[in-house]
């Protein structure tokens, strides 16, 4: 008789029960190269300007390192599985759009219309708010699951933040745009905050109700067409943005909202025929709108020849109508800087004037940092949405998949209109970039919007807890003659 121990009754270890390494020691390294970086730009900045090393340069080092390092912290603690890059890329952006301020802040040009070298220092203390709402996603929202069941709640708060602007004696027209409110002497766009809001809403509706959205009534040039009862969600929404874009006359929003929404859509019932629908409905939303709107208008013309934009604004109104030069000088930001830039501090884009450090500072980096140093901003942007389409195939759940698209698509629809507009590829939509424009609503929003999708990562990638070990099995032996 002789006796050997079954294999399939030892005790097995999973990459589950083992866990997957947390990257927080990678996220660390990271994040000192994403603080470094800026602090040498900085003083880059200040030797080509006054050809000394800036007196702040200490100061503004050690408020970002500190703001990163509580930042890492949080994460280390709270979310100790959350994706590594997030945190040092959306550092190194944020960083990099401050000493770009302050660059702007220094030129004479700047401040001789506003107060001079307040711009840098109110948008480091946004930065803070930004990362200290972060910190608070992370330690409230133990689980994003949780945001699911307020689904319908998200869709009124939503609905309350659009509408904000448009409040007699709290919503503000600047510029032609009703997007801001006026709280206590600072300037709000609420859309910022509603675009995380939304992109709950439709990962709570779409999880739903995707089966009856992917269902199909016929075919037709390839594509299966969605049944006409299913066709409501995408026409409310449809109205919405062009109701946004009516009174509000704010494009980008309007494409921001519906972009997102069509996005999640398509991902939800994994049906081509809903892009065509959504692109087919924008566009004709659009042109319409742009038949009646004079603001659209002035921007489509603006587009379509900026140089005659820029003669007319020189020349002054006209008809009523306020002729603006900025999508020429853009181009001219982008052209004088060439292949390499004309290096750090010694561009001549504050020639923009008021829209340099908010609507047009990627021009200001396109001519002081060229093609190479643009086309590296827009690697560290499709890297940030990367890690966010990466977090929606990890995650576990219907509801953290789509919402991790939707806040994804989000910022890349967001980066698309914004450069596209700066570059001439596109109208100008009047938002800001994402963690580099100066403007308090954008900055925390989008610091929110990473704390989400860290949130969601963590819950991805943590691993499953280890099956529990029967000693019995172990101990069984199989007898063999």
């Amino acid at each position: 008789m002789s006796s050997t121990t079954n294999p399939s009754t030892h005790h097995t270890s999973t990459i589950g029960a083992i866990g997957a390494p947390s990257r927080r020691n990678t996220e660390l390294a990271l994040l000192v190269f994403a603080v470094a970086i800026p602090v040498f730009a900085y003083a880059n900045v200040g030797l080509a300007i006054n050809n000394e090393v800036p007196a702040g340069l200490l100061s503004y080092g050690l408020g970002l390192g500190l703001l990163a390092g509580v930042a890492h912290l949080v994460v280390r603690k709270f979310a100790p599985y959350a994706d590594p890059l997030l945190l040092p890329l959306a550092t190194l952006l944020n960083g990099l759009g401050l000493v770009a301020i302050w660059r702007l802040d220094q030129s004479k040009l700047l401040q001789a219309i506003r107060q001079a070298g307040t711009a840098a220092p109110r948008q480091l203390m946004y930065t803070a708010l930004g990362i200290a709402l972060f910190v608070g996603v992370l330690l409230l929202l133990k689980d994003h699951r949780v945001l699911q069941r307020y689904t319908y709640i998200s869709m009124v708060g939503a609905l309350i933040l659009l509408l904000l602007p448009l409040v007699p004696g709290l919503g503000q027209d600047i510029y032609g745009a009703k997007i801001w409110i006026s709280v206590a002497g600072f300037s709000i766009q609420p859309g910022e905050f509603a675009k995380i809001v939304l992109a709950v809403f439709f990962a709570g509706y779409l999880m739903v109700k995707r089966d009856a959205l992917a269902l199909a009534s016929r075919r037709f040039m390839g594509m299966y067409l969605p049944r006409g009862r299913d066709l409501g969600p995408i026409l409310v929404v449809w109205a919405i943005s062009i109701l946004i874009l009516v009174f509000e006359t704010d494009l980008g929003t309007s494409l921001l909202f519906f972009g997102m929404f069509v996005i999640m859509l398509y991902v939800a019932t994994e049906r081509t025929s809903w892009i065509v629908f959504g692109l087919l409905m924008s566009a004709a939303g659009a042109i319409g709108v742009a038949s009646f709107e004079s603001h659209i208008q002035t921007r489509v013309q603006a587009w379509l020849d900026p140089m005659r934009e820029y003669q007319l604004s020189r020349q002054g109104v006209k008809d009523g109508i306020i002729h603006s030069e900025q999508a020429m000088q853009a181009l001219w930001a982008f052209g004088s800087g060439g292949t390499l830039g004309s290096g750090l501090g010694q561009g001549h884009s504050d020639l923009i004037r008021f829209a340099a450090n908010s609507d047009f500072i990627l021009a200001t980096f396109g001519e002081e940092l060229g093609l190479a140093g643009i086309m590296a901003i827009l690697l560290i942007y499709g890297l940030i949405v990367e890690r966010g389409i990466r977090t929606a195939l990890a995650a576990r759940d219907p509801f953290g998949k789509l919402l991790a698209v939707g806040l994804s698509g989000a910022f890349a629809l967001q980066v698309f209109v914004v450069a596209g507009g700066v570059m001439g590829l596109i109208p100008l939509t009047g938002m800001t970039m994402p963690f580099m424009a100066y403007g308090g609503s954008s900055v925390i929003a989008n610091w929110a919007l990473i704390g989400v999708l860290l949130r969601i990562s963590d819950t991805a990638r943590r691993p499953a807890p280890a099956p529990a070990s029967n000693p019995d099995a172990e101990m069984t032996q199989v007898v063999r003659p």
